[in-house]
């Protein structure tokens, strides 16, 4: 398959690998094809120690629009065998992009709904352009929500602001997302590539290893008692005092000079 045809489009520029949602012509819509490229995507993003930083974005004027409905309709009455393939490998990209040892940016270039939405609010930072928004979807083709969004939009946005997003279906304009806290800030759509840009190159600077540590507790941060917590956050700041670059953050504070984390000490 050519590159260009492929459903994700993978380019790893340095340290930086930018994922871009590449089915256009159907709004990016996620269908078997493009869920199993976005896992093996994510699996080499995940195991690639040379690349630093993911950056996630869509082809076109659409982030995300959701599933393929047509390939819902084309099940017949496989429908639910189909859902639980599509979602089942879908469900293993995302969790390779929220478990990966490294930070996960992502441009909403446009309107995010359904899995899109999904995809679109699973960063550590989520740059919206402004003729994004964002909508649930699910409930006007009488399906559930899929791809982690019920589980990060109460912790993004509260319990009241999700269930009208999911229940109600109401569409969040990136302005208002950025006030909520669904995404983290938005700019321009003229804007969106040079400000992505620019905070790749930040994230990619930064200590992978303990960036990787953070992610881990953040999403633990929820589960069990604050004990219990603590004790995650003792086992990974141990493990985080041990690399190399922790050394190279040391060694740069007391010089009173700027780390370099990317060529530094291993």
């Amino acid at each position: 398959m050519p590159v260009s045809d492929a459903p994700v489009l993978v380019s790893v520029d340095g340290a930086i690998a930018t994922l871009t949602l590449n089915r256009p012509a159907a709004g990016n819509t996620v269908d078997l094809p493009l869920a199993q490229a976005l896992l093996q995507a994510a699996i080499r993003c995940d195991t690639d120690a040379a690349i630093r930083c993911v950056v996630l974005t869509g082809a076109g004027k659409l982030f995300c629009g959701g599933g393929d409905i047509g390939a819902f309709a084309g099940a017949g009455d496989q429908m639910p065998a189909f859902l639980s393939e599509l979602a089942g490998t879908l469900h293993m990209a995302v969790a390779r992009l929220m478990r990966m040892p490294k930070p996960l940016l992502v441009l909403v270039n446009g309107p995010a709904a359904g899995a899109g939405l999904s995809l679109a609010i699973a960063g550590d930072i989520v740059i919206a352009a402004r003729t994004a928004h964002f909508t649930a979807a699910y409930g006007s083709v009488g399906l559930s929500p899929d791809g982690g969004m019920s589980w990060h939009l109460p912790r993004l946005v509260g319990m009241r602001k999700a269930q009208e997003m999911i229940i109600a279906n109401r569409r969040v304009s990136a302005e208002e997302g950025a006030a909520i806290g669904l995404v983290s800030r938005m700019v321009e759509d003229a804007d969106l590539a040079g400000e992505g840009a620019k905070q790749a190159a930040i994230l990619t600077a930064a200590p992978t290893a303990a960036i990787g540590a953070a992610r881990s507790l953040l999403l633990a941060s929820f589960d069990g008692p604050f004990e219990g917590h603590l004790e995650r956050e003792t086992r990974a700041i141990t493990a985080s005092g041990g690399t190399g670059e922790c050394r190279e953050g040391v060694t740069a504070f007391l010089a009173r000079r700027k780390p370099d984390f990317q060529n530094g000490p291993a």
